[in-house]
């Protein structure tokens, strides 16, 4: 079986970035094996997610953060590829101790907050902070844009990472923007039935936002 840098070469993936992230897959297929970090169970599984955290990529700016970070997926290989230092938040503390243990072996200069991503977006040190953010898989797309756009500052760009995107739930996206002090800037097709959403933050999102924990995914906006 091919090794995870040769999967990600044959990708069209430059060789030293290649085997960076190959250091990563290694790190989380470990991790793996001792707690249920993420689905992918192999190289070839991870390649997947590399090559979609480094779509990304051409979007993100520092100051970056990441909502819902999980096994690190964009945020690391994002990093690793733009050379920027990624703000993680991710609530689930055996995945958060990875997240730091990963930054330290791979030498990349981030943070990782502790926290859920309701709480951490009040926070006035992370508040309207960031001039970008991804958010993967972490609910509906009106959830992702309640929690991420509160950490954006006007001006600055929210990328939510979608398979399908229902009508009912674009539109719904479309609203919650509104509400949070953005718009819609780009929906753009990936193939795969993979997509990128880019949302231009226009200005301050309203202090209510995000609401307490648990209800941007229990009661998304505008749906």
């Amino acid at each position: 079986m091919s090794s995870i840098e040769e999967l990600l070469e044959a990708a069209g993936v430059e060789q030293s970035l290649a085997a960076r992230l190959a250091r990563f897959g290694t790190l989380v297929l470990e991790a793996n094996r001792r707690f249920n970090l993420t689905g992918a169970k192999d190289g070839s599984e991870l390649v997947g997610h590399f090559l979609d955290s480094l779509s990304v990529a051409a979007y993100i700016r520092e100051p970056y953060a990441d909502v819902g970070s999980g096994a690190g997926f964009p945020a690391i290989p994002a990093g690793l590829a733009c050379g920027i230092a990624p703000t993680m938040i991710e609530s689930n503390a055996k995945k958060a101790r990875f997240l730091e243990m990963a930054l330290d072996r791979l030498e990349l200069e981030g943070q990782v907050v502790a926290e859920r991503a309701e709480s951490a977006a009040h926070r006035p040190e992370l508040r309207e902070r960031f001039a970008s953010g991804t958010g993967r898989a972490v609910g509906s797309a009106p959830t992702v844009a309640e929690l991420l756009l509160p950490l954006i500052e006007p001006g600055g760009l929210a990328v939510l990472q979608r398979g399908t995107l229902p009508p009912d739930e674009r539109r719904a996206l479309e609203d919650a923007a509104l509400m949070l002090g953005a718009n819609l800037e780009a929906e753009l097709e990936l193939g795969d039935n993979r997509r990128l959403i880019l949302l231009r933050k226009r200005g301050p999102t309203p202090a209510r936002f995000p609401r307490r924990v648990g209800m941007p995914s229990k009661r998304p906006l505008c749906t």
